[in-house]
């Protein structure tokens, strides 16, 4: 069993002079190689101990991915303290306040870009002592210091205390704790997942279980590196074997950044890149309007390229086997004279992306296998290091999620927690030295999810006779946005609820979609208080827009309201919403006999309205539809 230190020393001997970590600050990419890398996190190291951080201390990371971001973290690993890597989409409100005080953090590093947000909030920050820029700057304030006047301590304290770093990282074992990775949360608070070393590297290990990559690879990260997925399956994993890691150029914001990537990856000309669904088909769409352009004729060859394709490649599995390898030559035709092309625009080396975060479409993955660049889809959660399942090259079945990982233990379980047969539907539990260690300060939460070393992951799928696991949705009531972000709807509906008085019943939907989507019952009590008190009727469009307006001023209401008030982001406040022409019910099997809405049985009772949801004309809520929804709703004596 090897700690994170163990694997980085371990590859510092076998690849010394092979680039780590490629950053572009300027003009052109410049190689930290690993023996470089490790004068840089020794040094780093050093400068903690001057600070007096200590072994089981926790230290808060928010940057963009960078060099120094790997830098910082092993230096925070190496001397027996806890990471808690922060995202950078947290804003200066509660949500970046409850982690920071949750997880007790004394000290934050923290990048240019992300130092206001601590300077909003840091008089709310109970254990605050310091805040390491990893930048040089002029105008720092008290308990600030500069990754300059930090490197030199760092240099200080090695001249006087030349042991001082090798005792403390003799102290870390597999078992110490190394992150601390907040989830999502709405009423309840989010919830510390704490990863040891030894979580990480085991599941870096299962991460090659049907898959390997070469010295020579590189990756450009896009992905926070704060997200499980991007922080396992790219920047360890990749230094697990001597493999490169490639930042993308740091804009002024997070829009500058993106574009910076498209430029980046024809620069480092990755062969592997990680992706999310939401990355993925935003890929996909800028590539048939790079196609479109070209003309009718360019554009009608492409599908025609792709429909052969789809059928050539068959699951993934079988492709281009039996007779169909008879017909490979027009396959690659369309490889030399479309697909090619393509694939120039990932760099020219790109060999397939791992796909993660969340469920990827299908036809998603269709379309990139049929363009050459497969993204073989995988999945996990944070809870597991993440990684679960992942497709391969040599082993892949698309539409599933992969084939599970060696050295886990898996079942598919009922809603008792009985194990069901191969093939049966049911939430996903699995074991292994990849299971986190529980939720930091909260055992309440840990022997829910934790039952016997098995982690119930709360995702409903099943495993077929090659151990291929397919991954169905929610077993539980999570909504999925489309980067695979995971919350719990509860709480922002019961905030709805209680804010708005001519709402009487609302649940959200997002099932990876581009934005979460609200199912409106009104309040038909309160409405027809309102009706008899201005001497309306509802035969009237007039009165009802005048009703749709009372209720989107209320729901607009909630949207102004401070985010730190309601205990959840805005992000996750519905982008549409609709009426509905009937309530739920335990008639119409809505609702259960403890009067709790059955999200599944909505979602299929209401299908057709969730669909209407993602259409252009749901953008505007004084629509048709809910006009014509709210007459036959409040006709209806229910």
């Amino acid at each position: 069993m090897k700690s994170i230190i163990n694997f980085f020393e371990d590859s510092i001997s076998n690849y010394p002079n092979n680039p780590l970590i490629w950053e572009k600050e300027t003009d052109k990419y410049i190689p930290t190689t690993y023996k470089d890398a490790q004068k840089e996190v020794h040094q780093f190291s050093n400068a903690l101990l001057a600070l007096d951080i200590k072994h089981g201390d926790r230290v808060a990371l928010l940057s963009e991915g960078r060099r120094l971001w790997l830098i910082s973290e092993l230096a925070i690993l190496h001397i027996g303290a806890i990471n808690v890597p922060l995202s950078t989409k947290l804003e200066a409100d509660n949500d970046l306040i409850f982690r920071l005080n949750h997880s007790q953090s004394e000290t934050i590093i923290v990048s240019r870009n992300q130092l206001d947000k601590i300077r909003l909030v840091k008089a709310e920050l109970s254990n605050l002592k310091r805040v390491v820029v990893l930048d040089d700057m002029d105008n720092l304030e008290e308990n600030e210091i500069s990754i300059s006047q930090l490197l030199h301590l760092g240099t200080q304290f090695a001249d006087e205390a030349p042991n001082a770093l090798a005792e403390a990282m003799e102290r870390v074992k597999p078992e110490t704790h190394a992150n601390i990775c907040y989830t999502s949360g709405t009423t309840a608070d989010p919830k510390g997942i704490i990863l040891s070393h030894r979580n990480y590297t085991a599941n870096v290990e299962q991460a090659f279980s049907y898959i390997n990559v070469p010295q020579h690879y590189k990756t450009l990260v896009v992905l926070p590196w704060d997200h499980a997925f991007a922080h396992t399956a790219s920047l360890y994993s990749f230094m697990h074997k001597g493999a490169s890691i490639a930042s993308v150029q740091v804009g002024r914001n997070q829009h500058e950044t993106l574009k910076n990537f498209v430029t980046n990856m024809q620069e480092i000309k990755p062969e592997i890149l990680m992706s999310v669904p939401a990355l993925a088909k935003n890929f996909k769409k800028n590539i048939e309007k790079a196609i479109e352009s070209k003309g009718p004729t360019a554009n009608k060859l492409f599908q025609s390229g792709l429909q052969f394709a789809y059928w050539y490649n068959g699951n993934g599995q079988n492709a281009g086997k039996n007779f169909k390898k008879l017909l490979y030559p027009v396959y690659a035709f369309y490889k030399r004279i479309i697909f090619n092309k393509i694939k120039e625009r990932f760099g020219g080396n790109l060999q397939y992306f791992i796909g993660g975060g969340a469920l990827l479409d299908i036809e998603l993955q269709r379309f990139f296998y049929a363009i050459g660049t497969p993204m073989y889809q995988g999945y996990g959660l944070s809870e597991a290091s993440p990684i679960i399942s992942a497709n391969t090259p040599k082993f892949h079945k698309l539409g599933s999620s992969g084939k599970v990982v060696n050295q886990l233990e898996i079942k598919i379980c009922d809603s008792d927690g009985h194990p069901l047969p191969t093939g049966e539907k049911g939430e996903i539990v699995i074991k292994g030295e990849n299971v986190m260690q529980g939720y930091w300060r909260n055992p309440e939460a840990t022997k829910e999810t934790i039952k016997d070393g098995w982690l119930y992951t709360g995702d409903l799928g099943y495993l077929d006779k090659q151990n291929y696991l397919y991954v169905l949705g929610r077993f539980k009531s999570l909504l999925i946005g489309a980067d695979g972000e995971k919350y719990s709807p509860e709480g922002i509906e019961e905030a709805v609820i209680d804010h708005c008085l001519y709402i009487d019943q609302f649940i959200l939907h997002n099932n990876q979609n581009p934005f979460t989507s609200g199912l409106i019952v009104p309040n038909r009590e309160k409405i027809n208080l309102w009706l008899k008190k201005h001497g309306k009727s509802v035969t009237s469009d007039e009165t009802l827009i005048e009703i749709l307006q009372l209720i989107q001023e209320e729901i607009e209401k909630i949207k102004a309201t401070n985010s730190a008030n309601l205990n959840f982001p805005s992000r996750w406040l519905p982008s549409t919403l609709v009426l509905l022409k009937e309530s739920f019910t335990e008639k119409n099997k809505l609702l259960n006999s403890t009067m709790k809405v059955v999200r599944p049985k909505v979602e299929e009772y209401f299908s057709d309205e969730i669909a209407y949801l993602y259409t252009p004309e749901a953008k505007n809520f004084l629509s048709e539809t809910n006009i014509h929804n709210l007459r036959i709703y409040l006709s209806n004596n229910e």
